[in-house]
């Protein structure tokens, strides 16, 4: 896929942010502001102030309508469910450098809190993909025991696991025991 930095950034950013829920499977893992406050530090979240319980609120419900969006069971129920999570969220596209970064567009507004950010900047970037008819890059991982979502950027949209050393090497090793019993 051929997108720029700051789209790559985002989506990577709204698979780690949908793969911190329950609903992927595993333990919630965006349950305190100590949790939130480590996810915006590690995917370098600019703007951001002091972060309090109704930050942790937002970012919880956006996950969800996120999650919503990659689990669609098609486009068209994808764009209702992007749609409607961008219009309850002000966006104002602007230009910008920082933390070393070439220039990049952000789309939250100045002062937005750190849930309007996070659904600007990573609604767009989804609204990108699926402008691009690139849905179907929105995946679930195949192994059974796993339900963790990622954007499939293999050229020729055939990965079929969330991570190729844990699930992917898991499935395989499964299938090759499974022969050798045959």
């Amino acid at each position: 896929m051929p997108f720029g930095h700051d789209m790559v950034h985002s989506l990577a950013t709204v698979v780690d942010l949908i793969n911190t829920s329950p609903a992927t499977g595993g333990p919630d893992r965006l349950t305190d502001l100590r949790e939130l406050g480590e996810f915006v530090e590690r995917h370098q979240v600019s703007g951001v102030g002091e972060l309090c319980s109704s930050d942790l609120n937002q970012v919880r419900a956006a996950r969800e309508a996120f999650h919503k969006v990659f689990t669609a069971p098609d486009q068209a129920t994808a764009v209702i469910r992007l749609n409607t999570l961008l219009s309850e969220t002000r966006i104002t596209p602007r230009l910008t450098e920082h933390d070393g970064h070439p220039l990049h567009v952000h789309y939250f507004a100045p002062g937005a809190s750190v849930g309007e950010h996070l659904s600007a900047d990573l609604g767009v970037a989804l609204a990108h993909l699926l402008v691009e008819g690139e849905w179907e890059r929105l995946r679930t991982c195949s192994a059974p025991d796993c339900d963790n979502v990622f954007v499939d950027e293999s050229r020729n949209r055939s990965r079929v696991y969330c991570d190729s050393r844990t699930c992917g090497n898991r499935m395989h090793v499964a299938a090759y025991r499974a022969r050798r019993r045959a």
